[in-house]
């Protein structure tokens, strides 16, 4: 697999550039899978970036306008996604977020699109983590994209269980009631895509899609880094 994100139109600032190759100079940009030190403009060393596999799956959210990802979640792009839900971040947030930006320009949807919103964190979650890892992909994407970030459009208003052990039916139940739009003018009328890390059943996104839709959301794009091959 070889990155293509490089040759697209990049809205990232001359500002930003130099302060991630500042920061490379003080801190060493690292694969985020295995950890080898790499260019502070690249996502994955070229070892781990040919193992990795791009989702070419079908797969539905209801009551979303379109759904898609950048990887088949498995053993080798698992470690970068790790440590972004371990609080580590490292590169992840860069590597994720350009395969998702790419996958997106191939798909079609980044062309439907005019806003991004970031699946959000609880308030408690997020303080635990010290970050919200959808944001930061969000923000990734977003500067790939040249489309305006919204991470205070959506709340979790409620801490919900843990979705790993749920079923599908109880996935829907346990985040029945735990979002909220918070600013509906940053919805109304727009085209949206709606970012998170991994997808497994399509519960959250879901969930999410139908309050953005219910506050008057022109289209809702899903869209995740990783697909799980779980669909139950």
């Amino acid at each position: 697999m070889t990155s293509l994100w490089k040759s697209f139109p990049v809205y990232e600032t001359m500002n930003q550039k130099i302060k991630r190759y500042i920061l490379h100079i003080l801190y060493p940009t690292k694969c985020p899978v295995c950890g080898e030190i790499i260019d502070f403009n690249d996502d994955f060393c070229s070892v781990c970036r040919e193992k990795l596999t791009m989702y070419e799956g079908s797969y539905s959210i209801r009551g979303a306008d379109g759904f898609c990802a950048a990887f088949l979640y498995d053993g080798n792009i698992s470690p970068a996604v790790m440590l972004l839900k371990d609080g580590i971040c490292g590169n992840a947030d860069f590597a994720l977020g350009n395969a998702l930006a790419e996958r997106l320009v191939n798909s079609g949807i980044a062309s439907e699109a005019d806003t991004i919103i970031p699946v959000p964190l609880h308030k408690k979650d997020k303080r635990q983590r010290g970050y919200n890892q959808s944001e930061l992909i969000a923000k990734q994407v977003s500067l790939r994209l040249g489309l305006p970030i919204c991470p205070d459009a959506v709340e979790k208003i409620r801490h919900t269980a843990s979705q790993k052990s749920l079923s599908q039916s109880e996935r829907i139940t346990n985040l029945c009631g735990a979002f909220s739009v918070k600013k509906p003018e940053l919805v109304s009328g727009k085209r949206i895509i709606l970012i998170d890390d991994v997808c497994t059943t399509g519960s959250t996104l879901a969930e999410i899609a139908k309050l953005l839709k219910e506050n008057n959301a022109a289209k809702v794009y899903c869209a995740s880094c990783c697909k799980t091959e779980l669909t139950d």
